[in-house]
């Protein structure tokens, strides 16, 4: 079984509304490439990566030379061949290579009629558990529905997402809003959900003081994490010494080398493993076997997954046994997806280990058309820019906050 082809396309999936965060704002949908790498024997697996159009599409085209006639089980050599360390000091291919693991990792599956977790050393769970991802909102252009800014707004998105998919943690993405008035946010779900774990994640932009001091503030609370308060190992290394909340990071510890100054100089207690950062599955099967060793905890980290990237994370959840809390999803801010049967349903804050061959999912090519071409009608967005406050540029350590009391109609293209 040999590798004949590479093919990657674009797509936009629309969302139930924007999204808001630290650096910008996710423009109502998300963007991602889809890759299908096809073996001569007619197999076809699948991939997903961040971003796209035709830049990323034409990286994928360009692995072609690479890949045609490389066997697929050979996913070490496959992962030099493309992302060398040392070359790719010049043209970073981490998240390319993590697609087409995805890819081969599926393609063996269907080969072998096993589901991928029992490639990668059998499930020890059917399900993973997942947490609330609740962002600040702009309301839908189109329907002027779907904001949350007010801390009512908060309380009532997380009740209805709780009453719909049986979230029991609830994660707040902030570094929107000024740092005391999130702290009122925060407080208030923790009164409102008193049985329920929380976790509070501002993307990195605040000072160290701004962060010792909000952590300070939540010591009482029912936390899981406060997730990546301040950007670098030293800043969360001195948070982490007056803080008396477990810090995670999906920023500052992202590769083999930061693991390993984290686990020998300790700044953080939970690594959120994401397929694609990590470069694949099974980098982050190895990052966590590590952990274990150190007794860091795990998570599983979302980057704004479609379904395909969706599988990988289940998979990955489905075999690590040291697993400590809920993953985190966009995915239930999706109004649908490209894979067949539409979004995978959540029962009871879980979703399920998808059982069929491979990844266990398949493209519905139907929407990886229709997806496709509103691509091409609407084109990227800037994910780094928000577009209620145009020519604003976040600080790091930020102090350009948004005003939660401004309610300006925001006119989105679509």
């Amino acid at each position: 079984m040999r590798i004949q082809d590479v093919r990657a396309t674009t797509v936009t999936v629309p969302l139930e509304a924007p999204l808001r965060h630290a650096n910008g704002c996710h423009w109502g949908r998300f963007v991602r490439t889809i890759v299908e790498v096809e073996t001569d024997n007619g197999l076809i697996g699948l991939g997903e990566m961040g971003g796209g159009g035709e830049s990323a599409e034409a990286v994928f085209r360009s692995m072609k030379s690479y890949l045609v006639g490389h066997d697929p089980a050979r996913l070490e050599e496959m992962r030099f061949k493309i992302a060398n360390p040392t070359a790719s000091l010049y043209n970073n291919r981490t998240q390319v290579a993590a697609a087409l693991e995805f890819a081969c990792l599926d393609i063996l599956g269907q080969a072998w009629g096993v589901p991928v977790s029992e490639i990668l050393g059998g499930r020890v769970r059917d399900s993973v558990r997942f947490a609330t991802y609740s962002f600040f909102r702009y309301p839908d252009s189109r329907s002027g529905q779907g904001e949350v800014r007010t801390i009512d707004q908060v309380i009532r998105y997380i009740a209805d997402t709780k009453e719909r998919f049986g979230f029991t943690t609830h994660k707040i993405k902030g570094g929107v809003f000024p740092p005391d008035y999130e702290l009122e946010v925060y407080r208030a779900v923790a009164a409102a959900f008193p049985q329920d774990s929380l976790r509070f994640d501002p993307n990195a932009v605040w000072s160290t003081g701004q962060a010792i001091r909000f952590g300070q503030a939540i010591e009482g609370l029912r936390n899981d994490y406060l997730e990546d308060p301040v950007f670098g190992l030293d800043g969360m290394r001195r948070t982490r010494q007056m803080v008396r909340v477990p810090l995670a990071t999906n920023t500052v510890v992202v590769d083999f080398e930061q693991l390993a100054t984290n686990a020998l100089a300790p700044a953080v207690d939970v690594i959120l493993l994401d397929t694609t950062f990590w470069g694949g599955i099974r980098p982050c099967i190895k990052a966590a076997g590590i952990c274990e060793t150190f007794r860091l905890d795990v998570a599983v980290h979302s980057s704004g997954e479609l379904g395909i990237q969706l599988a990988t994370m289940l998979h990955l959840g489905a075999v690590l046994p040291y697993l400590s809390f809920a993953a985190d999803a966009h995915y239930h801010h999706l109004k649908d997806d490209i894979v067949e049967g539409g979004l995978l349903p959540y029962r009871g804050g879980a979703i399920r280990v998808p059982e069929g061959p491979g990844l266990g999912v398949r493209l519905n090519r139907d929407k990886l058309a229709e997806y496709h071409e509103l691509y091409l009608r609407l084109g990227n967005y800037p994910y780094d820019q928000d577009p209620g406050r145009p020519g604003w540029v976040p600080l790091v350590p930020n102090d350009r906050w948004a005003d939660p009391e401004d309610d300006h109609p925001v006119k989105i293209p679509w």
